[in-house]
């Protein structure tokens, strides 16, 4: 009868911290691969929706063309969406950014809008009774009131983008993603939970750093609870 192996990476174990300590590299290549395609593609998704909510908000009429357009959009499955943008973008990081982008805008559009909706008229009139012109009202007034509700939105579309890097996996850009699509195929217990966990913990430190963040930023809100 045969001993079994020494290590646990030889035994295949679920839990190994040997796997840690020799695919170093290689893992915090794939962290930082992840927190780079999760922030560009946040950051471009908010450079696309404030604009939209803005527009929706001063035109009411392109609200509800503005929403259904980004409901759509958030509909389509992650491999259909990333199909439709192969033609455009090839099998680059850019593909995988585009999507998230996209799926980004229906939880940044709706909060940004919800949050310049919730601004009271009162508010808008006194602005404006005082010499603040358009950009100026909107710059001062409207968007920093609509803060909270637009960082919620801004919370839940970086969770959700963590999430959805692994599936870039398909196209060679996924990072953590990679290891856990490759882990699967070898059937890698280490490198398959490894993975999965550190995608855990970037969505938790992500989502309690914009909470910070977002306290920081609206003093205002602590002072209305107490």
């Amino acid at each position: 009868m045969t001993a079994p192996p020494d290590d646990c990476l030889a035994r295949n174990e679920w839990i190994c911290g040997e796997y840690l300590s020799t695919r170093r590299h290689i893992l915090l290549d794939a962290v930082a691969q992840h927190l780079q395609l999760t922030a560009v593609s946040v950051l471009f998704g908010l450079a696309v929706a404030v604009p939209l909510a803005v527009l929706a908000r001063r035109w009411g009429l392109a609200a509800g063309p503005v929403l259904a357009a980004t409901t759509v959009l958030y509909t389509v499955p992650s491999l259909a969406m990333f199909s439709l943008l192969l033609p455009v973008y090839g099998l680059s990081a850019a593909l995988v950014v585009a999507g998230l982008v996209l799926y980004s805008l229906t939880l940044l559009v709706r909060n940004i809008l919800a949050g310049l909706r919730a601004v009271p008229e009162e508010t808008r009139q006194a602005a404006r009774g005082m010499g603040y012109g358009p950009v100026r009202l909107l710059l001062t007034v409207e968007l920093p009131l609509a803060l909270p509700a637009g960082m919620a939105g801004l919370r839940i579309a970086t969770v959700s983008a963590v999430s959805l890097v692994t599936v870039g996996a398909i196209v060679g850009f996924g990072g953590l993603g990679n290891l856990i699509y490759a882990g699967m195929n070898t059937y890698f217990k280490a490198q398959v939970l490894t993975a999965s966990v550190l995608c855990v913990v970037i969505a938790v430190a992500a989502d309690l750093l914009l909470l910070a963040v977002q306290r920081l930023m609206t003093p205002w809100t602590r002072a209305g609870r107490g």
